[in-house]
């Protein structure tokens, strides 16, 4: 996997293409899917801002930068 964008660090604001959703990175790191046990390194921990339900991005490829507010 190549290396992540400078951009994408805890606290940053990004967009999810795939859910058409924008989160705030909680945490980047280790992820074990609880369902499937595939283990995923850096893994994205992403939050809508404000509050609500985490989801993780496998792939931080799939991420773009979001814009300020």
């Amino acid at each position: 996997m190549s290396r992540r964008p400078e951009w994408l660090v805890e606290g940053a604001r990004v967009l999810d293409p795939a859910r058409d959703r924008e989160g705030i990175v909680q945490f980047i790191g280790d992820y074990e899917d609880p369902a499937t046990r595939r283990f995923t390194p850096e893994a994205v921990f992403l939050r809508p801002e404000g509050g609500g339900r985490e989801w993780v991005v496998a792939d931080h490829h799939a991420l773009r930068q979001a814009e300020a507010r």
